[in-house]
């Protein structure tokens, strides 16, 4: 890696890039808050490659996607559910759930999140709604629960393996005592006989993010396993 490039420059290097790519707005589903968001899919993807690394990965972080919406509007509107409580947002992203859990009042929020400019924007998007930033932690997906009284993941069944290892995660930790709920529009790798809907929406999405402009997404709690 070229010197004064990538990731080992350091936090300020990759703030000033996410204002520099993102404008700030409202989030179409939760009004409520506001992140740093981009207009431009591939160009974007592009700038981050040639600003950083070649393996850049995708700038997940720079869009609201439609789970983390759905998810994020039901914790504000069930507060209860991580108010006064400890809550672990996995694949944070932007940090939209994690943003509407310290809103809802819960008591310490963790965001689980490997890409540097996501950990940038995660920081940048709390500051913008007046919510303590959450602490950050990498992949947390071979523990078991980090001591989370509730996990939360919106938009996190993108591949086979990382599904494999997500459900591992999500058992151990409802195993340990705590609530899960997951946000996704049903991708193929969600294992749907392991869900209840609580909640279903349709949800705007942006040209180029997913198949369709209107997405009908709902916000799940995992089923207990039955006993072997």
């Amino acid at each position: 890696m070229e010197e004064g490039r990538g990731r080992w420059c350091g936090v300020s290097v990759a703030e000033d890039f996410v204002r520099s790519a993102c404008r700030l707005g409202p989030v179409p589903q939760v009004a409520e808050i506001r992140l740093h968001l981009a207009d431009d899919v591939i160009g974007l993807w592009q700038r981050a490659e040639d600003e950083f690394t070649a393996d850049q990965p995708p700038p997940f972080w720079a869009f609201a996607w439609p789970g983390g919406q759905a998810l994020a509007r039901y914790v504000l509107d069930h507060p209860g559910l991580v108010a006064a409580r400890s809550v672990l947002d996995l694949g944070s992203g932007s940090g939209l759930v994690a943003i509407a859990a310290a809103k809802a009042g819960a008591a310490t929020v963790i965001a689980s999140e490997v890409d540097p400019l996501a950990v940038a924007a995660i920081g940048l998007n709390a500051q913008a709604n007046g919510v303590p930033a959450p602490a950050v932690v990498g992949d947390v997906l071979d523990s078991d629960g980090a001591g989370a009284d509730v996990v939360l993941a919106g938009d996190v069944w993108y591949s086979r393996p990382l599904a494999e290892r997500m459900l591992g995660f999500l058992d151990r930790a409802v195993a340990g005592g705590a609530s899960v709920l997951a946000g996704d529009i049903g991708r193929a790798f969600l294992p749907r006989d392991r869900f209840r809907v609580l909640d279903a929406s349709d949800i705007p999405v942006m040209a180029g993010l997913e198949d369709s402009g209107v997405k009908r997404t709902m916000v799940l709690e995992p089923i207990p396993e039955a006993p072997r």
